[in-house]
């Protein structure tokens, strides 16, 4: 994206000649304001000129109706300056403002924002556009940084706000400690000019930071947090020096407010120094995956294994890898053999046997024994890396809520000022004490909190995410997080997600002949086909030759010529389609399938026409605690179905085995979205499968749960992915949803709390300017205290054998 004050250029994608150009700037020169449109076919490039461009999303609208696309990209700002929610309102407005923004997010517990442009950013349009909105923006530091430089870099600063609460708590304690002395009866009043040498520092030097911030922000037009603080300190401080001077011309009893001053810069300064703390708690998921990536690799070269940065691997290239080193790289193993501990990765508690043709994932501790690697997958194609991307884009997404606290904050601050503003007047007149009113008017500025409404939602994002993606559970964005507490209907796939998805082939019955001929039939139709009822067969016998011709026949089996005969495999409806008779094995199959077993009929083509060969039977066992996962979903109270292409028997039979509630059998794949279409007229409704064959069915269901290994489409198919295949991990990604949100609701009732009663308190003259203040420090303390309660969520223990069937027993209540 490259801009100039009246003048956008931007790439246009999809033309193809010079015809297309003229369709794009007509389609452009309509728009109002835009004077003048030329677009280059050989760099394509479109550029608008005029005094008052239309928004960018009108221009990008107007070339999609014409038909072709305008690319997008997102680039990721770290801001600076930030305080409260009001401030986060204003850097995305700033941000939005600039030509060639599609749409801006900013974060306040990341201080992060993510900026969507049409083509290549004007970085310094964007950093500017926050300088002037009056806060400091810069690119975040690069990921092949040390992994200690971020640390370091904020150390400092961390360093400094220590030093600074010391120092503000030991000049505002003496101001503090005489007004406990009055409690007792005694009199430790310091003199009015110690108090006045006390708050001075206090106000100026230690509380320098809220009036640059308010500075900035006046500078802007607007108000943040910042603002409040600044207003009502110096309202108190400048109260008390008036005061101070009236009593060295008139030598009578005066009242000082030093103390109040002061003491809001201090428990102000606390709080944040708190805040600052439970942020960096809350990133702490983000800091764990960071910390696994190894900085070298042992490359094998001709010359020896040489010690190389992990940037400078190479595809394909062998690293060695020695016992209790991470993997620096994604890859197969091709040498040796451990055990690798993934557990920060998938969540999975024991190290999993490893040997050679085993993949591998990069920040997994080799367990024991030098292992030789292939690398597969470098920087940010790795595992690693992928899943740390998908952490941070959930955590820099916005909830659907945040939206209601966007709006609220937006007038925030101008209205806490008229309301400070109608508190001094309405005390003043009523009561003639103008001294009352302003500290009354103090308290009302300082009681309020957009901070805490900034941070009641994105911190319990964070915490949340952070603590799925530790157990294993990566979950895609904010909306999906959100959407899963909902959720009252659980679907899963049958093969591969409730079963273990390896077939067994149980039985081979041929109409006449033998066995052998019957089964070298259909290996020889199956032959080079990874369908998991293919391999079943191939197990057990050998083609004599491929077929030729053959094809697959969407939802019901294949056809192909064997030796000069046509063939084909698949389901019952096949053979109604062609013609072919099941009658004389009809009973022994209609037996088979009443016992859980998948048939699959093989037909030749005769001079009679089709004629059945013969019927095999298959058998998926259920996955390994599927029972006890579903009896987990029924303690939540969700109901749970199987949408499966398998025949009704074998359908039912798995579903009685594992307590699923309803069943739809003989689906066909292109049946799975209206089925799912049925079951959300009846609620919320998540689908379970496989992230790769059912990405139409996790894409229609409200919320799409992939069971896949991380490192493949499952990723990108679903809104949740489970990093490794155990279907406990539904339950508890549906748990920690429902946790978070309960979280998000309790945070904002605080924050929204705080200042629905402290305001009317601090305006009727029930609440001291020094307890606004406490108040005031302490409700984003109390926010992110009540988020980080989060973390000591743990995925729920999986039911046993026993205990399901117990529950299956018992009477209902």
């Amino acid at each position: 994206m490259n801009t100039s004050a009246n003048t956008l250029r931007f790439p246009v994608e999809g033309m193809t000649c010079a015809s297309c150009v003229g369709r794009v700037e007509r389609a452009l020169k309509k728009l109002p304001g835009v004077e003048e449109a030329s677009v280059n076919l050989a760099t394509e490039m479109a550029e608008v000129r005029g005094t008052g461009l239309p928004a960018t999303g009108e221009l990008i609208a107007a070339v999609v109706a014409a038909g072709y696309g305008v690319s997008s990209s997102d680039t990721d700002l770290a801001i600076g300056g930030m305080t409260c929610a009001s401030c986060v309102g204003r850097v995305e407005r700033a941000l939005k403002r600039v030509p060639g923004v599609l749409d801006a997010t900013v974060n306040l517990a990341t201080e992060r924002a993510r900026v969507r442009t049409v083509g290549t950013p004007d970085l310094g349009r964007l950093v500017a556009a926050v300088h002037d909105a009056g806060y400091v923006a810069q690119l975040p530091q690069s990921e092949a940084a040390p992994a200690d430089a971020e640390p370091a870099a904020r150390r400092l600063p961390r360093s400094r706000e220590a030093r600074h609460l010391v120092i503000a708590a030991l000049l505002t304690a003496p101001l503090l400690v005489p007004m406990l002395g009055m409690l007792l009866g005694q009199h430790w009043m310091l003199p009015g000019w110690l108090q006045w040498l006390l708050a001075t520092p206090v106000q100026f030097w230690l509380g320098a930071r809220f009036y640059r911030a308010a500075w900035r922000a006046v500078r802007a037009g607007s108000g943040n947090m910042d603002l409040l603080v600044a207003l009502g300190t110096s309202a108190a401080y400048g109260l008390s020096v008036h005061h101070l001077l009236q009593d060295t011309v008139r030598h009578g009893h005066v009242n000082l407010y030093f103390e109040a001053s002061a003491a809001i810069i201090t428990l102000i300064l606390l709080g944040k120094f708190l805040e600052a703390r439970a942020r960096r708690q809350t990133t702490a998921a983000i800091r764990a995956l960071q910390a696994l990536k190894p900085t070298t690799a042992r490359v094998r070269k001709d010359s020896g294994d040489v010690d190389v940065p992990v940037g400078q691997v190479r595809l394909g290239d062998l690293v060695v890898v020695r016992p209790g080193e991470r993997f620096p790289v994604d890859g197969v193993l091709r040498e040796g053999r451990t055990h690798a501990d993934e557990s920060l990765i998938t969540g999975e508690s024991l190290p999993v046997v490893k040997q050679a043709g085993d993949r591998v994932t990069g920040g997994a501790v080799n367990g024991e024994g030098v292992v030789v690697v292939e690398t597969r997958a470098i920087g940010g194609e790795t595992a690693l890396a992928r899943i740390t991307r998908l952490v941070e884009d959930a955590q820099a997404k916005k909830a659907p809520i945040q939206r209601l606290v966007d709006r609220v904050s937006a007038v925030f601050v101008p209205v806490v000022v008229a309301l400070a503003l109608v508190t001094l007047v309405g005390w003043g007149l009523a009561s003639g004490d103008w001294s009352t009113a302003i500290l009354n008017a103090v308290a009302v500025l300082v009681i309020a909190c957009p901070c805490a409404l900034g941070l009641a939602t994105p911190t319990a994002i964070m915490a949340g995410t952070g603590v799925a993606a530790r157990a294993g559970i990566l979950i895609k964005d904010a909306e999906a997080l959100e959407r899963a507490h909902m959720v009252r209907i659980v679907a899963f796939d049958k093969t591969g997600t409730l079963t273990a998805g390896e077939p067994r082939l149980v039985e081979a019955i041929p109409l006449a002949g033998d066995r052998n001929a019957l089964l070298s039939l259909a290996a020889a139709l199956q032959s080079g086909s990874e369908h998991p009822l293919a391999r079943a067969i191939l197990r057990e016998a050998t083609p004599a030759t491929a077929a030729s011709d053959s094809r697959a026949l969407a939802g019901r089996g294949l056809e192909g010529r064997v030796g000069g005969r046509q063939l084909w495999l698949g389901n019952r409806i096949l053979m109604q389609e062609i013609g072919a008779a099941t009658d004389p094995l009809d009973a022994r199959a209609a037996e088979l399938a009443r016992s859980g077993h998948t048939l699959s009929w093989l037909a030749t083509r005769e001079d009679a026409g089709a004629l059945v060969q013969g019927v095999l039977a298959f058998r998926d066992e259920p996955r390994a605690g599927a029972a006890a996962a579903i009896e987990q979903l029924h303690r939540l109270g969700l109901r749970t179905v199987m949408i499966s292409g398998d025949n009704e028997g074998a359908a039912n039979s798995i579903a009685r085995d594992l307590g699923i509630d309803e069943v739809h059998a003989d689906v066909r794949p292109e049946q799975k979205l209206a089925v799912i279409d049925e079951l959300k007229r009846q609620g919320v409704v998540a689908m379970v499968g496989d992230g790769i064959n059912d990405a139409p069915a996790l894409a229609a269901s409200d919320v799409g749960i992939a069971m896949g290994s991380g490192t493949d489409v499952a990723m990108h198919a679903a809104a949740i992915t489970l990093m490794r295949p155990e279907l406990s991990l539904v339950a508890d990604a549906i748990d920690v949803s429902r946790r978070s949100t309960r979280k998000i609701h309790q945070n904002l009732f605080w924050a929204f709390g705080y200042n629905v009663i402290g305001i009317p308190l601090a305006a009727l003259g029930f609440l001291s300017p020094v307890l606004a203040g406490a108040a005031m420090a302490f409700s984003s303390v109390s926010v992110l205290g009540n988020t980080l309660l989060l973390k000591r969520w743990r995925p729920a223990a999986p039911a046993t054998r026993q205990e399901v069937a117990h529950a299956r027993q018992a009477p209902a209540a």
